[in-house]
């Protein structure tokens, strides 16, 4: 397995829109590495979700393990959003806009159909933490950012926040 670079706000290639993946695709063995190289990155970051824009694979796919102990882990591909329901406040970071956090409105139940790992398709009712986290995963396949959320003057000030902590972290 290998650890994955993972692309940070403000990136261009996190705004892809990225594309279904073909069902043949699922069990060729490449793509198997890649979503053991995911789950890797994503403990390593550590982070409980990780879309695949967010290394650089623009294909609508992602992992998510919202575990405590980080072994209950979930392929979603090429994901889709049946219903919504309610609506909840949730503080949320993401692994592409390191150390930065904000209230984000998301639906509190959904219901999404996707395939698994094995390429099998199923339907899941979510509420609680999975569903913010599968809502923003799905957000970076469709090339938005909990960012995006916040008002403009909101943003503006993460973005100079994560230039001045790039600046440091190279000086160093």
């Amino acid at each position: 397995m290998a650890l994955l670079t993972i692309l940070e706000f403000p990136d261009p290639r996190l705004r892809t829109k990225a594309v279904a993946i073909a069902p043949a695709a699922v069990s060729e063995p490449a793509f198997q590495q890649l979503l053991d190289d995911m789950f890797e990155t994503m403990y390593e970051a550590p982070g409980i979700g990780l879309a695949a824009s967010q290394v650089d694979v623009h294909q609508r796919f992602m992992v998510i393990d919202i575990s405590e102990e980080k072994n209950t882990p979930m392929v979603f591909i090429n994901p889709e959003i049946l219903a919504k329901d309610g609506e909840e406040v949730c503080q949320e970071g993401c692994l592409s806009v390191p150390n930065i956090f904000a209230d984000v409105t998301r639906a509190a139940n959904i219901r999404v159909r996707a395939h698994d790992r094995k390429g099998e398709a199923f339907e899941l009712d979510a509420d609680g933490l999975l569903a913010v986290c599968i809502q923003h995963e799905m957000d970076h396949l469709d090339g938005k950012l909990f960012v995006d959320y916040l008002s403009p003057l909101k943003r503006e000030m993460v973005k100079k926040k994560l230039a001045k902590a790039a600046r440091e972290k190279a000086a160093a």
